[in-house]
């Protein structure tokens, strides 16, 4: 009898998670609106992606352990703007590896206990990230929130609140930040091979009774690491941006696990009041502001970057324009399934092969995934569940369906009474891809570097926020200790580079 490398709590818990995976999944499936191309092979890519999940996360995200655990990566994502937020690790990580897992077995080409100790990792993972990055909120996922992300601290909120220039329909700032927000929207669809993996939302947050802040994050926006934006985005300053926006009248009553929202009314440019511009990375403390001294420095920022993105969106469809249908489906895989590549970035063990190369076991079904077939499957793993891996007992009701289906095979106990089981899928293969090479060149808060420069900057560096001294002053603590000279350490840390509340400290508010 095979001792399992996994015990019944640990089981249980998967399932658990898994479930709870599953049951969002189909809400969000259901409900948010369709992806769909005319220009790319949307489905297809969307399943290699899955398959280079399944085969490839368990060992990255080990190696990614091996220098940084999850839920200290998770406490330095919240102080970023990067591609480590609820659409990314809150809802990709786990689901892409799992639809992955799905995809297999509805092939039968793996069985329910196969990989089964690479389940547990990933899946544990991804909760002990999670629990971190919503530690200020208590939940794991939007969805356990009532689809709400209160991710950041009494702190960060205050700076973002009180250095927002105000502005109405018609003024120059609200044209200059509606302007920008629609362009630098448009141009990450299109960098994220129209897909909407390139921007988020987090939020809301009360700040009176008119007004509520949400906050969007664009990402991938310069030369980094995906390989068609060198050149095409090499004028562009920044890879990451964070907009705070201060909406008036308007109530943001879902923010779902994509980052996508409703509201009542509908938020529409007239109900945008403040906005403030920020950047941050691996290598900075934090939010740093851009353009920010001035509400006139602002609104020539927001119209440069305009301009940028909009010359960089007019060089990418040239070069998108001439690819193959490989290079479009290779492209669609790698920006889905390389999600989580900022994992990685912080960690400082970014590698170009790790994470811009399709592994040869998912490579093999290239040739099924015609449009015809990936759509069908694509239809049955994510809404229809109408594969045989799917269906439950007849007694069975799912959640949202009522239906006998269920969206994710678990775990099955039995390998914990003897029964043979692999436990896991392997090391990452060699991998291959249509596309150019990826250029050696990072845009980063330190200028344009190196991966071995990046990869060694991102190592030796721990932001203030992030040392021992600090990580664990959570808001719990602030409440009782804000008199304190500590607490007040904290405070001005996050304030350094406000324009209104530098070293103001916890007087800036009365507790």
């Amino acid at each position: 009898m095979r001792n399992p490398g996994v015990s019944y709590p640990q089981l249980l818990e998967t399932n658990n998670r898994i479930q709870n995976c599953g049951d969002e999944t189909f809400w969000l499936c259901l409900t948010r609106t369709v992806q769909g191309s005319k220009l790319f092979p949307v489905s297809p890519y969307i399943l290699l992606s899955y398959l280079n999940a399944f085969y490839r996360y368990p060992s990255l995200l080990r190696k990614i352990e091996a220098r940084l655990p999850a839920e200290q990566i998770a406490d330095r994502a919240r102080n970023m703007g990067m591609k480590m937020q609820n659409s990314a690790l809150g809802w990709a990580l786990p689901n892409f590896y799992l639809l992955g897992r799905e995809l297999l077995l509805s092939l039968g080409m793996l069985r329910p206990q196969d990989a089964l100790e690479d389940v547990v990792y990933v899946m544990d993972f991804w909760k002990r990230y999670m629990l971190s990055w919503h530690r200020n909120d208590g939940h794991i996922t939007n969805r356990e929130f009532g689809h709400r992300a209160q991710i950041l601290p009494d702190r960060r909120l205050e700076v973002f609140h009180r250095d927002l220039y105000p502005c109405t329909p018609g003024d120059p700032l609200h044209a200059a930040a509606h302007a920008f927000l629609a362009m630098a929207s448009q141009y990450g669809f299109l960098v994220s091979c129209e897909s909407r993996i390139s921007l988020t939302n987090s939020g809301p947050y009360r700040l009176d009774d008119h007004h509520e802040l949400i906050v969007r994050d664009f990402m991938d926006l310069a030369e980094c690491s995906l390989p068609w934006l060198d050149g095409v985005a090499a004028d562009v300053p920044y890879n990451y941006l964070t907009v705070p926006m201060s909406v008036r009248d308007c109530h943001f009553t879902i923010v779902d696990d994509w980052g996508s929202f409703e509201s009542k009314p509908e938020f529409t440019a007239e109900h945008l009041a403040g906005v403030g511009l920020y950047t941050s990375d691996p290598l900075t403390e934090g939010y740093m502001p851009v353009g920010m001294a001035s509400r006139d420095e602002l609104i020539g920022t927001l119209r440069s970057l305009h301009g940028v993105l909009k010359d960089a969106t007019n060089k990418l469809w040239l070069r998108i324009a001439a690819w193959t249908r490989d290079q479009m489906l290779d492209a669609g895989a790698l920006v889905y399934y390389n999600i989580i590549k900022d994992l990685a970035h912080v960690a400082g063990v970014f590698d170009v092969d790790d994470w811009l190369t399709i592994d040869r076991r998912a490579d093999r079904f290239r040739p099924l995934l015609n449009d015809e077939f990936a759509g069908q499957m694509l239809g049955s793993l994510v809404a229809g569940l109408n594969l045989p891996n799917h269906r439950q007992s007849p007694y069975v009701m799912m959640q949202h369906s009522d239906q006998p289906t269920r969206t994710y095979t678990p775990l099955p106990y039995s390998v914990l009474c003897g029964e043979e089981y692999v436990p896991s899928c392997g090391p990452v293969q060699p991998g291959t891809s249509h596309l150019d090479l990826k250029v050696d060149r990072y845009r980063t808060s330190a200028g344009v570097l190196s991966l071995a420069e990046y990869n060694r900057r991102a190592r030796e560096f721990t932001p203030a926020l992030c040392t021992d001294k600090y990580r664990f002053l959570c808001e719990t603590w602030v409440k009782y200790n804000h008199h304190t000279a500590l607490a007040n350490e904290l405070y001005e840390l996050e304030q350094r580079e406000s324009r209104t509340l530098r070293g103001r400290g916890t007087t800036a508010r009365p507790r």
